[in-house]
């Protein structure tokens, strides 16, 4: 079974930067969409952007402008890069590989903490 490993999460000021890394244990996921998500205390896990295996991207609306998604096959790698953060952008960030709807290559990661703070 494929496994992602999340990383790249820190504190960061409102306003600031980070970027995130996804790296999968597989090669052959660089064919299949790969997807962000994020879960704050209390709340669903959400989707926030995704990446096909030809490039193409999709944003929810609450990030576009602000965060980019893009990959590395070479690296087997997803990036999340999100700029402009603010406090609702804070959550605990995870990486996966939808199957469907509700479904998924993986089981989840322990995920990459983003706190935003002054």
């Amino acid at each position: 079974q494929v496994q992602f490993v999340e990383s790249g999460g820190g504190l960061v000021q409102p306003g600031g930067s980070l970027r995130l890394s996804c790296a999968a244990s597989s090669s052959i996921f660089n064919i299949y969409t790969v997807a962000w998500y994020r879960q704050a205390p209390g709340n669903e896990r959400d989707l926030v952007a995704q990446i096909t295996g030809g490039g193409a991207t999709n944003y929810v609306d609450s990030v576009k402008g602000r965060f980019t998604i893009s990959r590395d096959n070479a690296k087997n790698t997803v990036y999340l890069q999100m700029d402009s953060l603010g406090p609702e952008d804070a959550a605990v960030y995870y990486c996966n590989a939808p199957r469907g709807p509700t479904s998924f290559f993986s089981d989840w990661g322990q995920g990459t903490q983003v706190t935003v703070s002054s």
